[in-house]
């Protein structure tokens, strides 16, 4: 099992190419579930999730072909992959790929849609909280489909086309509404989704979706409308920039200090992350290619923040932000409101030196003068990221074991931090 090793105590300088977003990627992928022309997706980031999802949508019949960056070519930018599902060959997800990955189980909107029916498994993924399905199920059972959990599977069926209808979210849910956008593409009538997640990957969805002939109105907003139609075309559409992995790498900036050019970052995608990092001390500013963090010098700034639904800051980001509080000149207290098991990282941390309490859904972080490198564990995928985060600034040798977590949502992450003058290898045994 691979593992990394980090050297703290380098400035990074230099430029950091930011990749497309996984989280974007992956219900774009799934959407091509909806036409049986060829749907292309350009910047889809090289990733273990990405790799994971295309062997599912194999699993149903969608074949897929990939052109672009080959290894000999520049690290971080990603490729253009072509999926057609010319012929939904199984509407069945089995429990043995489903439960490798959470976001396959969106592939029920889709083939519920399409074919009329879908059996999918329970869900696995993160254990970051339980995350329940209900949000998905109440959606759909409203759409007209008739919903039964058997065996660890949800069995969906409408054999007579899904229908319009409006649908009020009790809480907001990206994963959700990403399904209910797809199902309703091809439901018969008018849907109104009221209390829909506005992630700029929900937009990036409804951009796709429109393009392939739907009729969407709203994305963004907390209310969207969407006019059935009866079937889908093919189209080409561009991933986002990935907005965590451009915050991830802001804050390794601010760790460390130094001067970095995020590559293709987009500022307006995680604006109030943006906004907390600045107010640390930190120097970001927008270019025509990206989005430039600095910080020469000076201490870093305690900041208190609480994880919210886009336009806030996001939970994804919550883990990083910690790693940077570490070393802050003064106490911050960082409120996790997503989920209610997100702060596994508490304890890895610690290892290097960190002082952490917590007090509910609230870390009180105590900045140290200094951190210590130390074998890490990572526990899920955005805690992996913060050891990297606070190894690059503790003094001496950091191991971080389990880094599989990282290959989930960081493509070729110590390639770009090593142009950029860290000190990190990959260990593979």
């Amino acid at each position: 099992m691979d593992r990394i090793r980090v050297t703290g105590g380098n400035e990074l300088n230099g430029v950091i190419p930011i990749s497309g977003a996984k989280n974007a990627a992956l219900p774009l992928m799934i959407a091509s579930l909806l036409t049986d022309d060829t749907l292309t997706l350009e910047n889809v980031p090289h990733l273990a999730d990405v790799e994971q999802l295309i062997r599912i949508l194999g699993n149903h019949g969608v074949d897929y072909s990939v052109t672009g960056r080959r290894q000999q070519q520049d690290v971080g930018y990603s490729r253009t992959v072509h999926f057609t599902a010319r012929n939904i060959v199984d509407t069945t997800a089995p429990y043995e790929l489903v439960s490798k990955m959470r976001a396959s189980f969106w592939v029920i909107g889709p083939l519920l849609a399409r074919t009329g029916e879908a059996k999918v498994s329970l869900p696995g993924g993160c254990a970051i909280g339980t995350r329940p399905v209900d949000l998905f199920i109440s959606g759909l059972k409203a759409l007209g489909a008739e919903i039964e959990i058997e065996n660890g599977y949800v069995h969906a069926s409408a054999p007579n086309r899904l229908r319009g209808a409006r649908f009020i979210f009790p809480k907001v849910s990206v994963g959700a509404t990403h399904v209910m956008l797809m199902a309703a593409c091809l439901a018969d009538g008018e849907t109104v989704i009221e209390n829909a997640a506005m992630e700029p990957e929900v937009v990036n969805l409804s951009s796709c979706l429109n393009a392939m002939g739907a009729r969407i109105k709203g994305a963004g907003t907390p209310t969207i409308t969407i006019s059935g139609v009866t079937s889908l075309s093919g189209a080409r559409h561009r991933v986002i920039p990935d907005r965590i992995e451009t915050g991830t790498y802001a804050m390794a900036v601010a760790m460390t200090g130094g001067d970095v050019l995020l590559d293709g970052a987009k500022a307006k995608l995680l604006a109030a992350a943006l906004e907390a990092i600045a107010r640390t001390g930190v120097e970001i500013s927008e270019e025509s290619g990206g989005v430039r963090v600095r910080r020469n010098g000076g201490v870093i700034s305690p900041v208190d923040v609480a994880t919210a639904p886009f336009p806030g800051f996001p939970t994804d980001l919550q883990a990083q932000f910690m790693a940077l509080m570490t070393r802050a000149n003064g106490t911050s207290h960082i409120t996790e409101t997503i989920f209610e098991n997100r702060f596994m990282h508490v304890q890895e941390l610690a290892r290097l030196g960190a002082r952490i309490s917590l007090s509910g859904q609230t870390a009180i972080v105590e900045g140290v003068s200094e951190l210590e490198g130390a074998p890490v564990m990572a526990t899920d995928l955005r805690a992996s990221v913060s050891l990297v985060i606070a190894a690059l600034a503790a003094k001496g040798e950091t191991i971080i074991n389990r880094v599989y977590h990282l290959d989930r949502g960081f493509e070729r992450l110590e390639d770009k931090l090593a142009r950029c003058g860290a000190d990190i290898t990959r260990i593979s045994d």
